[in-house]
């Protein structure tokens, strides 16, 4: 009788993970926590469930000095739909954000507590009495509905729990599984394989010790000066597929080099150090970046050809349905780093729907949400910026679009940019510095800009608008300067797909 009890139990427990609607994880022994906020969630009618809120460094930059504050993130699954409390700990709330502002969250607050609902999954920024840096990232993630089995020989898994694995060689056809509730201390190295899936809803990061009191991290891994830390790294491989993951790196969260058929989907990402890059891809062919919250304290995704060891082209890349906040740099980047002697060229590249909550960077050269900069004899072309909306940035430009010759990195200024469409871009804001599109000299040249519904604070910018003056460029309505060497720039409102005017700009 007693073993009949117990299987029914199992099965009743298997169908209720299999039927689940709402699932939380445990932080575990060890993990470094925040109290600025607590987070508590419930299906309607159902008991609260507690969410722990880890602490994450990130950089605020004072002038020129780079200061490491302490926000926070919590995360979790679910589908229908779920109640959500979060007490804010650090004093009175006069003020309350969520974002980005697109998804339209409704909220109210109960003394010190926010209190929304959702309906689908999603990645925000709670931001209290104005706060960007004591603020929490909330993850909302789907529930998984193929989790692999621990006891797959094709699987390497990681449960519950905080596990140090230094560097992990990854073999091809293998799925690297890591549980809500795990924390990996180490790097993942795909490199001359196929077939590999990272994948979960775990926590990466190359920390073995973190300092609760002042959040500084100590790195469990000792490096030779000549290799890289990148959190995840992909190179001279096909079809990989990294997934689900919140990765805290010590340099890049992820490199792809010279690689073909990698799809980076959902994974969050968070840096405070110098070169600490979200996304950066290199050399490589037929990528996909879907559905990612890239904060980072360098660029969040960053596009190139070639450097170090990486070779070739770059071609085919798609950034879609994602959030971006570049404390430092860029959100987007494309274009700096080639080969002089055997020049590349970058094509086929869209942004489609990316919310840019921020850019803070005081170098003039570095500024640009979206910054095409044509370095080492790159050629860009085929470009598009489909729907992105930015916030109103603390320091930057909205876009920056130059063939360049930057000493620091580049050997030869690039050869030139063309076939270049924004599309549905707004801004909302006051602080966005002057926006610049350059050509470099009469070889090396910018052709074919298209501006197709640009709004700025909700205005319409188009050659045609009924207030320019007619003395005046459109691009003084918008606050581009538009230097030498540029040929072919437009701004019009909507047309048909059937319009022939568009046709020298591949969409």
């Amino acid at each position: 009788m007693k073993k009949i009890y117990l299987l029914i139990l199992m099965l009743c427990s298997t169908c209720f993970y299999a039927d689940a609607h709402l699932i939380t994880y445990k932080a575990p022994e060890g993990a470094v926590l925040n109290k600025d906020f607590s987070i508590s969630v419930r299906e309607p009618g159902q008991r609260e469930l507690f969410v722990p809120t880890y602490n994450v460094s990130v950089t605020e930059v004072a002038h020129t000095k780079n200061i490491i504050r302490n926000s926070s993130f919590g995360y979790f699954d679910f589908s229908g739909k779920v109640e959500i409390a979060v007490t804010y700990q650090r004093g009175p709330i006069h003020r309350v954000k969520i974002r980005p502002s697109k998804d339209g969250i409704t909220f109210k607050v109960v003394g010190n507590t926010i209190v929304f609902s959702l309906t689908q999954p999603r990645n925000i920024s709670i931001e209290v009495n104005n706060d960007i840096f004591h603020n929490l990232q909330l993850f909302a993630n789907p529930i998984e509905t193929e989790k692999p089995s621990d006891s797959d020989p094709n699987v390497i898994y990681y449960g519950p729990g905080i596990h140090q694995i230094g560097t992990l060689k990854i073999p091809s056809n293998k799925t690297i599984y890591i549980d809500g509730g795990a924390i990996v201390q180490g790097q993942l190295l795909v490199s001359g394989v196929n077939n590999v899936h990272i994948k979960g809803h775990g926590i990466l990061t190359q920390w073995a010790s973190m300092n609760s009191k002042n959040g500084s991290h100590v790195n469990s891994q000792k490096k030779g000066s000549d290799e890289r830390n990148d959190q995840i790294t992909i190179e001279y491989s096909t079809n990989i597929d990294v997934s689900g993951l919140i990765v805290l790196p010590h340099k890049y969260s992820v490199l792809i080099g010279q690689s073909k058929n990698v799809n980076i989907s959902s994974i969050k990402s968070f840096s405070s150090e110098g070169n600490a890059d979200g996304i950066d891809i290199f050399c490589s062919s037929d990528i996909l970046i879907d559905r990612v919250y890239m904060r980072n304290s360098d660029d969040c995704v960053a596009i190139y050809g070639h450097r170090w060891k990486y070779y070739g082209n770059t071609t085919n890349i798609t950034v879609q349905n994602s959030v971006l906040w570049a404390d430092i740099a860029h959100p987007l980047l494309i274009g700096t780093h080639g080969d002089t002697s055997h020049p590349d060229t970058l094509e086929k590249i869209k942004f489609i729907n990316v919310d840019i909550l921020d850019q803070h960077e005081n170098q003039i050269d570095y500024q640009g949400c979206m910054a095409l900069n044509a370095g080492d004899s790159n050629l860009l072309r085929n470009i598009t910026f489909d729907n992105i909306r930015i916030d109103d940035i603390r320091k930057g430009q909205l876009i920056n679009v130059r063939v360049m010759y930057n000493h620091k990195y580049n050997t030869s200024p690039g050869k030139g940019i063309e076939n270049i469409y924004f599309k549905d871009i707004s801004y909302n804001g006051n602080k966005a510095n002057l926006s610049v599109i350059s050509g470099y000299d009469e070889t090396r040249t910018i052709k074919n800009v298209l501006f197709e519904n640009l709004r700025i604070n909700g205005k319409l910018i188009t050659d045609d608008m009924a207030d320019k003056p007619v003395f005046y460029k459109t691009s003084d309505m918008a606050n581009i300067l538009v230097g030498e060497y540029v040929e072919g720039i437009r701004f019009i409102q909507n047309t048909g797909p059937g319009d022939t005017k568009n046709s020298q700009v591949e969409k």
